[in-house]
């Protein structure tokens, strides 16, 4: 995260909300002080029941940013402070019992903002995060590659073949995969590529 980023998007008139993370301390120290002694002006809580043996509830609150901003370089850039908490509740199969955990992340925004709305910007961005980025890391194994001469190339035929993959999917993408490298020329050649 970088102010030229909340630059670049008050040049295109975007709205921007960006997770505050770990390598700007000061920052999030300050905006965790306010956000603790603060009362937010909008929140909303959801819960994900059993899904995929996982209980999730989420409460997403929207601060005033000045009191953590005030008098710092971020000032012009910040308009709102978002507090996402997660507590989820996992079945461990092995012992029958349900392991809970806890976390509390904060994200910036260039705008003023409500909760729900913040809340299902979120929602959707790691919508994005789980069903590409994972897929792109994971099952094409692109954080494993050692490829250091043009990588972009690589870059770009993986997502060519993800995209693909994913247009024919009729599994998942890592079985899709296999089937196709079994299959060999004439699984390529049955694909649809329109």
């Amino acid at each position: 995260m970088s102010k030229k980023t909340f630059e670049a998007a008050a040049a295109a008139n975007a709205h921007l909300i960006v997770q505050l993370k770990d390598n700007q301390l000061t920052l999030r120290q300050e905006v965790e002080a306010a956000c603790n002694t603060a009362i937010p002006h909008s929140g909303v809580r959801t819960v994900d029941e059993k899904k995929r043996n996982r209980h999730e509830t989420r409460t997403v609150a929207v601060f005033d940013a000045m009191p953590a901003v005030v008098g710092t370089e971020w000032q012009p850039y910040v308009a709102a402070v978002i507090q996402v908490e997660r507590s989820v509740n996992t079945f461990q199969p092995a012992t029958g019992l349900w392991k809970t955990s806890n976390e509390t992340s904060f994200y910036l925004s260039n705008r003023p903002i409500g909760a729900n709305q913040a809340a299902i910007a979120i929602r959707n961005h790691w919508g994005i995060e789980n069903k590409l980025h994972y897929t792109r890391d994971v099952t094409l194994h692109e954080d494993a590659s050692r490829i250091r001469k043009n990588p972009g190339v690589f870059a770009r035929m993986r997502s060519f073949a993800y995209n693909i993959l994913r247009f024919n999917q009729s599994d998942t993408i890592a079985q899709d995969r296999y089937a196709a490298a079994l299959g060999g020329l004439k699984s390529l050649l049955a694909m649809s590529f329109q």
